[in-house]
């Protein structure tokens, strides 16, 4: 019986050690991270295979499917005790933004930061999905001291890959045209993405152009997870030219009046400690310039406009497949791409982590203000028409959104009429809605709605004019 029982013990001690062994990337593979392009698949095996090794630490949760059924998902990573209470985070996060269901005051000494790292929206901007790989193991890997002291203070939302569909279309190409060895000159084949390329989804649309209009599934499904989790930071992914060198925050002018001294003094912060990374290692980055915030539906605006610290990282390297030669003719790899997303990654966790309490005391502060009615000059938007199916697409566009609605008490008032640009008396024609400035998503509501959007600089990166 005694040999029995300590045969049994020994079995669990065994069972136990090998579930908190984590595989590192080339483990799980058989290759180096960014020796080769990683299929979608093998991402998301990947994902399982550290929550199962890692379950006190990493949740998985699919929330959707893109069109070609790819599966979209979710890792939340944080500290065991973090883990056991993941729930009661998230209602109590909603509580600081004034958007939980229950009137329970928030608890702000204790609770982590929660910071949102959204990769490859462009599919053939793909180091970054790679990147991926790299910070779930330094996130989950027992060996390392630094992540676990930061991930006290921090629950870390990863979505692998944003854009399945994009980034399976760019990598199968590259595959079809690539040789035994990669062609690091800029005209040879495998640098000649055909159209439509890559960086769209299945419908050839930007995803990175649909965050508030939600007209794709992909986005859709993604932006109710969101909503559930309302995060302090937010990180989008990119790669631009491969003659580039790495853009991170601080943002360029135009930035919307509505954004808060906060948001724009964190970027600040946030880039000195990239920057630090940066210098150590030698490589070239640049801020400012032309990567702004003013349209409301990029990865980086919108969540702004919802409270976070909403940003876009930018490596030089579309469709560089392997390895290209610059400009200053040195050969830039993919292996390169991928550590330097990996490293402003990490940071941005450690910024984070290290700064949790002025966070989350400036997230609940955005959402006081905004119930408060201190967004902007108006106090109601009042919409009206004739035509029904109008009125129903507006309302489905505030609720995607989150945005409170409803209809006046009284229809006799006067008001600034969009179209004459004067004061004028309000005449329902039918069919109204009105939007108070006085809810949690006023912001939101402002730049959507607001009859003029207040521009610092002509020179935006790309989109400079809506209408809801």
């Amino acid at each position: 019986m005694k040999k029995l029982l300590f045969g049994l013990l020994c079995l669990g001690f065994s069972l136990t050690t090998i579930a908190q062994s984590v595989p590192s990337p080339e483990q799980f593979l058989g290759y180096k991270v960014g020796t080769r392009f990683t299929r979608h698949h093998l991402i998301v095996e990947y994902v399982k295979t550290v929550a199962t090794a890692r379950p006190d630490m990493v949740k998985v949760e699919k929330y959707g499917e893109t069109n070609e059924g790819r599966e979209l998902m979710l890792a939340f990573v944080s500290t065991p005790e973090n883990m056991q209470k993941l729930d009661q985070i998230r209602i109590n996060n909603l509580r600081m933004a004034g958007l939980a269901k229950d009137k329970a005051a928030p608890q702000t000494e204790n609770a982590p930061a929660i910071v949102w790292l959204s990769y490859n929206v462009h599919g053939n901007e793909a180091s970054s999905s790679e990147a991926f790989l790299l910070t779930i193991h330094a996130l989950t890997d027992p060996t390392n001291a630094q992540t676990k002291e930061w991930l006290k203070n921090t629950v870390v939302v990863l979505d692998p890959c944003i854009n399945p569909d994009g980034r399976d279309r760019y990598i199968n190409w590259y595959n079809s045209v690539v040789g035994k060895n990669y062609n690091a000159d800029p005209a040879s084949r495998e640098h000649a993405e055909p159209w439509p390329g890559g960086r769209s989804n299945h419908y050839n649309f930007d995803l990175n152009r649909d965050w508030a209009w939600q007209t794709q599934v992909e986005t859709q499904q993604r932006l109710k997870k969101y909503q559930e989790w309302m995060p302090q930071i937010h990180v989008d992914y990119h790669e631009q030219g491969f003659n580039e060198p790495y853009y991170f925050a601080p943002a360029a002018e135009p930035i919307h009046e509505v954004i808060t001294p906060w948001q724009r003094d964190f970027q600040v912060m946030i880039g000195r400690n990239h920057a630090k990374y940066f210098d150590q290692n030698n490589w070239l980055f640049f801020t400012k310039e032309r990567f702004d915030l003013l349209y409301p539906s990029y990865g980086d605006t919108y969540p702004v406009y919802n409270g976070a610290i909403g940003m876009t990282y930018e490596q030089g390297g579309i469709r560089a497949g392997l390895g290209i030669l610059n400009e200053d003719n040195d050969t830039l790899t993919l292996v390169d791409r991928a550590a330097h997303h990996f490293t402003t990654g990490l940071s941005t966790i450690e910024i984070a982590s290290k700064n949790k309490g002025k966070l989350l005391a400036e997230f609940k502060q955005f959402f006081d203000d905004s119930r408060a009615g201190k967004i902007g000059e108006y106090k109601t938007y009042v919409f009206t028409a004739k035509d029904e199916n109008k009125m129903a697409a507006l309302k489905k566009l505030l609720n995607q959104n989150g945005i409170e609605y409803g209809v006046l008490g009284s229809k006799t008032f006067r008001g600034f009429n969009y179209f004459t640009g004067k004061d004028d008396s309000f005449t329902d024609e039918g069919n109204h809605i009105a939007v108070s400035a006085f809810q949690p998503r006023a912001v939101m509501a402002k730049v959507l709605l607001e009859p003029r959007t207040v521009v610092t600089d002509s020179n935006t990166y790309d989109i400079t004019a809506w209408a809801a």
